[in-house]
């Protein structure tokens, strides 16, 4: 506990306070950021279909109301990012609840197609802020089941694709599709109204030497834990050596632990490029593909089971899609393959802190990829639905364990911008996938498209064989300069 009970850390504060009502309160805010950008993005499903016979819309562009919203949240999750790094996590929540709400609130209001693209475009960029909820979230949980209570929070987005689909199941047959984007846009307009209310991260403040602030917020969590902090005086994690002298200040610690930094402008033109230090580079490029394949599997599945389900019995009649659109059993498959989701979380709770991030990714890597592998050829619909649930049961699954995995590899001066760079290369593949598996599926040829998502899963899981890093039970580090042995590598 530091030199002679003088000094503490930041993980040593975090374990003294354990996880309790503090710990709560940012899980709940933080779900709800999350809650708001899955039902945004679940959004995507319903609005497309309703708004093209209404406004006599092509192909195109409908699937240009989708691709928009990905090409906003590509910007957004690198913006939002920087941001968060340089200005606080709680800055780049204020600016993506502001964006989010209002935007999401206009487009119910939309008068016509141009201008419900330009607001679907800003309700992307405020989506964007997502991948901040999970590192935020993440730097105020002790390190002991750490994985498990991440999967806990990755739950709030299961949450949301649910709430969403049952929301458009129930609104959208009688209401339409106004009512659904207004009343989708509630979870961020409630972010923005309980923002004064959360705190800054205690690990951001202390890397910006702003240790005053952090010990202030730990003490107040302590206090709402019933727990007390360790004696002394709290430190940044990269401090290797103080004093011992019983006169030493608080001053003195904090001039120590920011003596080798560059400025903020320096560090904020220089972080894209630390990413490709030779201690990140090999990881870097890896969550890149990772993030990509990922998202592009996911939301592929989530394309592929209204392309494949419709698909069945309309191959020889595809005049009936638009019937079934207003059909209410659209909805309830939606609703059905949503569930899928759940057991895969449970199974991710199971094993992430029992055999490592780096094998659970490698067992649902493996599982989706030889359930979604039948599909290459036509099955009956049975057969399709499971098959499909399975595949989405395991990618959503390892999508959260990656999103687990990113905030913990990297130091917090970069955190919140190498999970946003990784996010924003991921939203690539939201905007490609459409193309694959509506495009190349709506005439009724499926091998082509589950070959591809089948070649990008493989893909993803050698990334996985060839991460260097595994970070289970690792506490989170602070500065990109640590000591090699700290870090365990495969």
């Amino acid at each position: 506990m530091g030199d002679q009970g003088f000094s503490y850390t930041l993980d040593e504060a975090l374990s003294a306070i354990g996880f309790g009502k503090f710990q709560f309160i940012v899980l709940a805010y933080s779900g709800l950021g999350w809650v708001a950008e899955a039902m945004e993005m679940m959004l995507l499903s319903f609005v497309g279909p309703a708004i093209q016979p209404e406004w006599g819309l092509s192909s195109s562009q409908e699937s240009l109301i989708s691709t928009v919203a990905f090409a906003g949240m590509l910007i957004g999750a690198y913006s939002w990012g920087v941001v968060s790094d340089s200005y606080g996590r709680k800055k780049g929540f204020l600016g993506s609840a502001i964006i989010t709400s209002g935007a999401g609130f206009l487009s119910a209001f939309a008068p016509n197609y141009i201008s419900l693209l330009i607001l679907r475009f800003f309700v992307g960029i405020g989506l964007g802020c997502g991948h901040v909820f999970t590192s935020w979230f993440l730097e105020f949980v002790p390190i002991p089941n750490r994985g498990a209570w991440m999967v806990v929070f990755s739950t709030f987005w299961t949450v949301g694709t649910i709430m969403e689909a049952a929301l458009a199941w129930w609104i959208m047959p009688n209401y339409g599709w106004r009512l659904l984007l207004g009343l989708s846009a509630v979870p961020s307009l409630l972010a923005l109204v309980f923002y004064p209310l959360v705190p800054e991260s205690p690990r951001y403040l202390s890397t910006q030497g702003r240790l005053t602030e952090a010990r202030y917020i730990l003490t107040k969590g302590a206090q709402l834990n019933k727990k007390e902090l360790p004696e002394g005086l709290l430190v940044s994690d990269h401090v290797n050596k103080i004093e011992t002298d019983d006169e030493l200040s608080e001053s003195s610690l904090l001039l120590s632990s920011i003596r080798n930094k560059t400025s903020d402008s320096q560090r904020r033109s220089s972080s894209v490029f630390m990413l490709f230090s030779p201690k990140l580079i090999r990881t870097t490029v890896l969550l890149w593909f990772l993030y990509f394949g990922n998202t592009f599997s996911y939301y592929g599945i989530i394309l592929l089971t209204s392309q494949l389900s419709i698909g069945q019995s309309e191959c020889e009649q595809p005049t009936l899609l638009a019937e079934n659109i207003q059909d209410s059993s659209l909805y309830v498959n939606v609703f059905i393959t949503s569930l899928a989701e759940l057991p895969g979380l449970g199974i991710a709770a199971l094993i992430l802190d029992r055999v490592g991030r780096k094998i659970s990714m490698e067992i649902m890597t493996v599982a989706g990829f030889i359930l979604l592998l039948p599909l290459v050829l036509h099955q009956n619909a049975i057969l399709t639905t499971i098959f499909l649930f399975g595949a989405r049961m395991f990618i959503s699954a390892n999508f959260i364990v990656v999103c687990i995995y990113a905030p913990e590899v990297y130091p917090t001066s970069l955190r919140a911008t190498g999970v946003g760079i990784a996010t924003a290369i991921g939203r690539i593949g939201g905007m490609v996938c459409p193309l694959i598996a509506v495009g190349m599926s709506s005439n009724c040829h499926q091998t082509l498209p589950v070959i591809l998502f089948e070649v990008t899963i493989l893909l993803s899981g050698l990334c996985v064989v060839l991460l260097p890093f595994e970070t289970k039970g690792r506490e989170l580090v602070d500065v990109i300069d640590l000591p090699v042995q700290n870090v365990q590598v495969d």
